[in-house]
């Protein structure tokens, strides 16, 4: 069986961008809030949990079945039960889904100690089988599989290479960094040029990618199809459009600090907010701002002075001071202006 089409990209003169899957926030409201600042080309969802009872999440399947984006979205799936990931994939293409997504990457403690995501990296000959049966159920559209490098090594890292090519996955979303590194130290781009060598689908390159500029060394190091980007994307949801921006010799249009302040408001006024007590509104916002206050402020005081706040008055003070206020200027590289 040879590769399916994967659907129309926005550009299709240039490489391919995907926002990563990430639990929590890859919700439907965060994919319309990246649309709107410049879609990438693929959206991939929060993972589907699958277990013998497991049933399809609501909320995650409104990312799907509510999305008014106008890009492809691809339903991804964790798990290690061979019969139920095979069942899960039927139930999901009964949607409009672009593909079925397999994750092997996830580095959550929590998670691989169940042998699911990143802990089937331990398993070569178990990724073997999964992928056969998947393959043969997901036999009319796409089948991705999103990855990293390995569990602690990468001793099983060409043997599940082999794995994707012998069963014709679609896409290979590749972070390269193991399960153990999860988000410290090098990412290994050789090792994602190397799969891009052996594997015959396309692959997307993923891991601290933070800059448009970063994306175009890494595509040029890796001959990667393209890129898939996940926290960055949350500190600057323009990061795609500026992709585009750099891969045709655009000068890259900066953001001014207002404009992320407005960005930050987004965030908060999600379908249900005003039934969200004020404390889990924080927490919420929280989770966005810590990688927001990375490209904020170099020096770190909004990041230090965020975590203390404690209701959503205090919060939104503090990001109209460091927003707003024009006595902040330390930026850490520069993707927003200060105006």
């Amino acid at each position: 069986m040879s590769q399916l089409s994967l659907p129309q990209p926005l550009h299709p003169d240039l490489p391919l961008t995907a926002l990563a899957p990430m639990q929590d926030v890859t919700n439907l409201w965060f994919m319309k809030i990246i649309a709107d600042y410049g879609s990438p080309d693929y959206f991939f969802t929060e993972y589907f949990r699958v277990y013998e009872t497991s049933r399809l999440s609501p909320k995650i399947l409104a990312s799907i079945t509510e999305n008014d984006t106008g890009r492809p979205v691809f339903a991804q799936m964790i798990g290690e039960s061979i019969p139920d990931l095979v069942r899960t994939a039927r139930e999901l293409c009964r949607y409009n889904v672009a593909g079925i997504d397999l994750n092997m990457g996830c580095p959550a403690p929590r998670v691989y100690r169940k042998n699911v995501g990143g802990g089937l990296l331990r398993e070569p000959e178990k990724v073997n089988r999964i992928l056969a049966e998947l393959r043969s159920t997901v036999n009319d559209r796409p089948f991705t599989v999103k990855m990293r490098i390995g569990f602690e090594n990468t001793d099983f890292f060409g043997e599940i290479l082999d794995a994707i090519a012998r069963h014709n996955i679609d896409l290979l979303s590749l972070h390269g960094r193991t399960v153990k590194d999860m988000y410290r130290g090098e990412v290994r781009y050789d090792l994602i040029a190397e799969a891009v060598k052996r594997v015959d689908c396309p692959v997307l390159a993923n891991g601290n990618i933070n800059s448009a500029a970063n994306a175009l060394e890494v595509l040029s190091q890796t001959g990667a199809a393209g890129v898939m980007i996940g926290r960055w994307a949350i500190a600057n949801p323009w990061i795609f459009r500026q992709i585009r921006q750099a891969l045709r010799g655009e000068e890259i249009t900066p953001v001014p600090l207002v404009e992320v302040r407005n960005y930050i408001d987004r965030l908060l006024q999600t379908p249900n907010s005003a039934t969200v007590p004020d404390r889990a509104r924080v927490g919420y916002l929280k989770m966005f701002l810590n990688y927001i206050a990375l490209l904020v402020d170099a020096e770190g005081q909004f990041l230090r002075l965020m975590r203390k706040t404690q209701t959503e008055v205090e919060l939104l003070n503090l990001c109209d001071r460091f927003l707003l206020d024009n006595s902040h200027q330390n930026f850490a590289f520069a993707p927003y202006l200060q105006v």
